[in-house]
């Protein structure tokens, strides 16, 4: 069932409710940004990173910053375990 996950060495959580239903209850350029994301993102992180961006007064572009920041910081730590890295 994980198959969809790729190889990532970052703990795997479970989480209660439906994803679907927080997915779509998500900005719009949220969903947008989880849509393209290099690692599989539970919709409660990403929504939890952009109020977190949006609450300290940053824009759109500046709260997606923010997501990309994450991810890249995830990245690096995981970086050896991606293949073709």
């Amino acid at each position: 069932m994980n198959e969809n996950l790729g190889q990532t060495r970052i703990r795997r959580r479970k989480r209660a409710g439906d994803p679907m239903q927080c997915y779509d209850a998500l900005p719009a350029p949220v969903r947008s940004w989880l849509a393209q994301a290099a690692l599989p993102w539970s919709p409660i992180s990403a929504q939890r990173i952009w109020e977190r961006a949006c609450a300290r007064g940053l824009g759109e572009l500046e709260a997606l910053a923010a997501l990309t920041a994450a991810e890249a910081r995830l990245l690096e730590k995981d970086g050896p375990a991606l293949p073709g890295r």
